[in-house]
Formats: C-alpha cells, sequence, structure tokens
C-alpha cells in the first residue's frame, strides 16, 4: 500500500470492493444452490460446478441465436430462465438415477459427484470444444456510469448484483414462507416423522437437489456477462463456493450470504496489493483461524436431532 496517497487508496478500495461485489454475485449463487444441497440434504456434489457451467453455456449459445436473428438486446432474461430449467432438470434426473441411491453415505456421494463431474466436463469439451467462449451481451449491459470523475462502476456488474439479490428473496420465500419450504425444513429436522405425517421424503429429497442445481445454472448465465466460459469454468468456483457453505454455517441463508460477501471483497481487494494466489492464501487463512474457534460456521442453525 506504500507509494498511494490517501485519494488513491480511497478509490482503489471502491473500484476492487465494486469488483469484489460481482464476484460475490457468483459466489453467492453458486453456494446458495450448495447450501440447499449440502446444508439441507448432506450431499457433498462435486459436480455443482458443472451446472453452474450448463448455465453459462446455454447463455451462450442462445446468445448467438439472438445476434443470428436479431434479438439480442432481449434474449438474456429467457437464457437466464432456460439455464434455470436446463440445470433443474438434469438434477431432477441426476438425483433419480443416482443421487437418491447414496444418502448417508458421504464418501460415496463425493466420488460419485466428482467421477459425474469429470463426465460432464467431457461432454462439454466434445460439444462444444476446449476453447473458452463468450456470450454476447445486450446493448443496455454494456458500458459503465461514473459517481465520481475517478470510479467506474459497470452496468453488467450493477444487474448482476440485482439478480442475485432477487434469487436470494426468491430462496427465502420459497425455504421460509412457503408449505414446500416447510416441508424441506421438516424432511431436514425430523426425516422419520416427516414421513409419518404424509411428507413424501423422497419427492423433497428430489425437488430439492434440482432445486440447489437450477440456481447454479442461473449462477452460470450470470457469470457470462463477467468473463468467458470453458469446460471446467466449474471447477474454478466449487472449492471458493463449499469454503463459503461451511464458513457461513451449514443450511444458514444468512450465514451464506454474509460469508459469500466477506470472501468476496476480502479476495478482491487483497489480490489488487498481492499477488492471486497470495491473496487467496490468506483469505483461507483467515477463514481456518475462525472455523478453529467456531467449527460450526457464524451462523449455526440449531436443529433438533
Amino acid at each position: 500500500m506504500f507509494g498511494y496517497s490517501m485519494a488513491d487508496i480511497g478509490n482503489i478500495m471502491v473500484m476492487q470492493g465494486f469488483s469484489g461485489l460481482s464476484m460475490f454475485t457468483v459466489l453467492l449463487l453458486m453456494a446458495l444452490g450448495l447450501a440447499i444441497i449440502f446444508g439441507q440434504m448432506g450431499v457433498i456434489n462435486m459436480a455443482h460446478g458443472e451446472f453452474m457451467t450448463i448455465g453459462a453455456y446455454t447463455t451462450v449459445m442462445l446468445s448467438k441465436v439472438a445476434t443470428t436473428y436479431g434479438f439480442v438486446n432481449y434474449y438474456f432474461v429467457f437464457a437466464i430462465i432456460l439455464a434455470f430449467i436446463l440445470a433443474f432438470a438434469l438434477g431432477y434426473f441426476i438425483e433419480f438415477i443416482m443421487i437418491r441411491h447414496l444418502y448417508k453415505r458421504p464418501l460415496d456421494t463425493l466420488l460419485a459427484t466428482w467421477g459425474l463431474s469429470l463426465v460432464m466436463q467431457q461432454s462439454f469439451r466434445s460439444t462444444f470444444g476446449a476453447k473458452e467462449v463468450s456470450a454476447e451481451l445486450p446493448e443496455w449491459m454494456l458500458g459503465s456510469f461514473k459517481p465520481t470523475p475517478d470510479i467506474d462502476i459497470p452496468i453488467n456488474g450493477v444487474f448482476v448484483m440485482v439478480l442475485a439479490l432477487f434469487v436470494t428473496a426468491g430462496v427465502y420465500l420459497f425455504m421460509y414462507r412457503s408449505r414446500w419450504g416447510l416441508r424441506v425444513r421438516a424432511t431436514v429436522q425430523n426425516r422419520v416423522m416427516a414421513g409419518a405425517v404424509g411428507i413424501n421424503t423422497q419427492k423433497v429429497d428430489r425437488v430439492t437437489f434440482a432445486l440447489g442445481c437450477g440456481i447454479a445454472g442461473i449462477a452460470g448465465a450470470a457469470f457470462t456477462t463477467i468473463a468467458s466460459t470453458g469446460p471446467t469454468t466449474g471447477t474454478l468456483y466449487i472449492v471458493d463456493s463449499f469454503m463459503v457453505v461451511v464458513f457461513g454455517g451449514a443450511a444458514s441463508l444468512m450465514g451464506t450470504i454474509a460469508s459469500a460477501f466477506g470472501i468476496a471483497q476480502a479476495q478482491s481487494i487483497l489480490q489488487f496489493f498481492m499477488t492471486s494466489s497470495m491473496g487467496k492464501v490468506s483469505t483461507l487463512l483467515v477463514i481456518v483461524g475462525i472455523l478453529m474457534m467456531k467449527p460450526e460456521g457464524l451462523f449455526a442453525s440449531k436443529l433438533r436431532k
């Protein structure tokens, strides 16, 4: 930080802070899906990043169609919806053919979903090629606005943040203000009793897993606004996403939000003053230190055993 004036440092903090917000939105959307799958169901889904990649490739392909037929300014909202539907449908199918046989077997689930992630990566590579591709953004998402002469805030970053807030609000309403969310929480707290009162716990598991995958698809659509997409794009975020969920507290929506924000901001600011690797290492060391004092995470959920 030496060699910078106080004004420079202030501008850097604002710019890097906003850059961190862009990363925060992707991490939050990824972690929301994981918080549902891992926090609510106890399933370690190592293929979660590939469901994000499905959403990203869906957006890229739809952008090519939109460019060809001249509706670039309108396609992105439909791409978000389609990314959610495709990821949700595949998640529903994967739960039916594989995940439902592995509940209460976390190591087997980890290995099976890791194998699934490799299969999906190779499928992406065979279908779309090994090179990274980018989506054509609508004109209304291009450019930036300047709150001060020295600060530029990209419009696409603002859009992604609004999207993340909208999805977070939707997850909250689904989990805590709907009958289906009540069934999910009842199943998590006491599966046997939930089944005894007539809740179809297998269907709850299937829809919950698919919902988490669908949210990852939305994260992939959002990701295309800030970076290009390749077959291994999802693997770049899976570790950070698990870190967000564990650090915030499994099954805690507020913990997921707070953890995603803190990790994204710390990495963004530290990586400006350090190397990228050192910034991540410093953030990880702080998280490990906090988890040693609070192993249950920042916001631990109280469940009946």
